[in-house]
C-alpha cells in the first residue's frame, strides 16, 4: 500500500500544479484518501472521521491564531502609517543611492517580515520602497527581488512561523527559535549579496523618475502623516519579548498590537481603529488560515498507524542518512518546493515532514531543518506564492523573471540550513 499512497500523494501535486483543485482542497481529499487507503475506519479510533477530520482541523489552532495577530498587527502598521514611515526615512537617508536604498528597503522588508508574512509584507514594504528603488535605477526585477529577499531574511524570526513548526512538528518552542537563530545569518547574507550583487551587475536603469516617486511619497504623507518616532519601534516589539524575554507568542503579538495602537492613536479613536483593523485583519488571514486547517487534517492522516506501516519501508530506502549524502540530496531537491510541489512544507511537505517524524527516520528537529531551509526558497522564489505574485506585478516583470534573479540566493541558503542540519543533528 505505500506505493499506492505515494500515488495518490503524486495525482494530488498534479492536482494543485495544474490548478485543477485549490491547495487546501486538494490537501483535504488526500488525507481522507490516504486514510482509507491505509485502512483507517469511519469512525472510532485512528478513524477518518474522528481522527483525521475533527481532530486534525484544530490541530494547528495556535498557529492560526497567531496568523491572524500577525495579520492585525500588519493591518496596523499600514493603517497608522508606520511602515510607509519607515520607509520613506530609508528612501531619504539613501538618497540617489541605489544601493544604500536597495539596503535600507531590504531592512525595512525583514522587519515587516517579523511580524507578518505572505503578500501583506509585500506589500507594507514595497508599495513605497519598490518606486523608490526603480527611481534610483535599480532593475525592476531586483526592486521586486530586494522585497522578497527582506521578508526572507526576516522570516527566521516570524513567530507565527515558529508557532507553526514547534506545533506541526511537535518541538518545544525554543527548539524552534534556536534553530532560526542558526538559520538567520545564512538568510541575511544571501539577502545582501543579492542586492549588492545583483544592483552593480545590471547596473542603473532609469524608467521612473524622482519627481513622480516623491509625488506619491507626499501624497502618501498627507494621508497618513508621518508616524511619531517611538511609534517605528513597533515591528520589534513582539520579537523583543518573544526572544529576548522568551514571552510566548500570541501574548508576544499582542503586546506589539498594543504598543502600536497606543503610540499612534488617540483615545477617542482606539476602540473603531482596533475594531476596523482587527476585521481587516481577518481578510488577510482567511486563506492561510484555511491552509493551515488543511494542514492540520493532512498530518493527522499521514500519522495514522496504518499510513506509517505502509510508507515506513519506502521512506527508509530513499531517505540518506549518511551526512554528506544527506546534503547533496536535499539541496539537489530544492526545485521540488517550487510551483507548491511535494516538498512545499504548505502543501504536501508537511505531510511528507510527518511521516519521516513517525516512522522516526529521521529526529524531528532535523525534519526542522529540512523543512524551514525549504520554507526560505518557497517564500522568495515560488512564482505561484502570494508575495511573489504581488512583489514581481507590482515591479511590472513577471514572477519567473523575479525567481530566475533570486533562486541561486535561496539556493544559498537552503544548503546551510542542511549543512548546519546534517552536522548538529544526524
Amino acid at each position: 500500500m505505500g506505493i499506492v499512497i505515494l500515488l495518490i500523494m503524486a495525482a494530488g501535486v498534479a492536482a494543485m500544479l495544474s490548478r485543477k483543485l485549490p491547495t487546501a482542497f486538494a490537501l483535504v481529499l488526500l488525507a481522507v484518501v490516504i486514510a482509507f487507503v491505509s485502512g483507517a475506519p469511519l469512525t472510532g479510533d485512528n478513524s477518518v472521521l474522528d481522527t483525521v477530520l475533527q481532530a486534525g482541523a484544530p490541530a494547528l489552532a495556535a498557529t492560526m491564531i497567531a496568523i491572524l495577530l500577525g495579520s492585525w498587527l500588519g493591518k496596523l502598521l499600514d493603517e497608522t502609517g508606520i511602515a510607509g514611515t519607515l520607509v520613506r526615512k530609508i528612501v531619504e537617508f539613501g538618497g540617489d543611492r541605489p544601493v544604500v536604498v536597495a539596503l535600507g528597503v531590504l531592512a525595512v522588508s525583514a522587519l515587516v517580515g517579523t511580524v507578518t508574512g505572505s503578500a501583506p509584507a509585500a506589500m507594507l514594504a514595497g508599495i513605497i520602497g519598490i518606486p523608490a528603488m526603480i527611481a534610483v535605477g535599480i532593475p525592476k526585477a531586483t526592486a521586486a527581488g530586494t522585497i522578497l529577499m527582506g521578508i526572507a531574511a526576516g522570516m527566521p524570526f516570524e513567530l507565527p512561523v515558529w508557532q507553526f513548526f514547534s506545533t506541526a512538528l511537535n518541538l518545544p518552542l525554543h527548539t524552534v527559535r534556536g534553530f532560526m537563530i542558526k538559520l538567520f545569518p545564512f538568510a541575511l547574507l544571501a539577502a545582501i549579496l543579492f542586492v549588492v550583487i545583483e544592483t552593480y551587475r545590471r547596473g542603473a536603469e532609469h524608467t521612473w523618475t524622482f519627481k513622480s516617486v516623491a509625488e506619491k511619497q507626499r501624497s502618501r504623507r498627507q494621508q497618513l502623516g508621518d508616524a511619531p518616532w517611538y511609534a517605528l519601534f513597533t515591528p520589534a516589539v513582539p520579537l523583543i519579548l518573544a526572544l529576548g524575554f522568551k514571552l510566548a507568542i500570541i501574548p508576544s503579538l499582542l503586546a506589539g498590537v498594543l504598543y502600536a495602537l497606543v503610540t499612534t492613536t488617540r483615545p477617542r479613536e482606539m476602540n473603531k481603529r482596533l475594531l476596523r483593523t482587527l476585521y481587516a485583519g481577518f481578510e488577510v488571514a482567511a486563506a492561510p488560515i484555511t491552509l493551515f486547517v488543511a494542514i492540520g487534517i493532512l498530518l493527522a492522516a499521514v500519522k495514522l498507524p496504518g499510513t506509517v506501516s505502509d510508507l515506513e519501508p519506502l521512506m527508509k530506502d530513499v531517505s540518506p542518512h549518511n551526512a554528506v549524502a544527506f546534503v547533496v540530496v536535499f539541496t539537489v531537491l530544492v526545485p521540488l518546493c517550487l510551483y507548491r510541489g511535494p516538498l512545499n512544507v504548505y502543501g504536501l511537505g508537511a505531510g511528507i515532514a510527518g511521516v519521516l517524524i513517525a516512522a522516526g527516520i529521521y529526529p524531528a528537529i532535523a525534519v526542522l531543518g529540512l523543512t524551514t531551509s525549504y520554507n526560505q526558497v518557497f517564500g522568495v522564489a515560488d512564482p505561484t506564492s502570494t508575495q511573489t505574485v504581488w512583489a514581481a506585478q507590482y515591479a511590472g516583470v513577471s514572477p519567473q523573471q523575479v525567481m530566475a534573479r533570486t533562486l541561486p540566493y535561496v539556493w544559498f541558503v537552503a544548503l546551510g540550513g542542511f549543512c548546519v542540519t546534517a552536522a548538529l543533528y544526524l
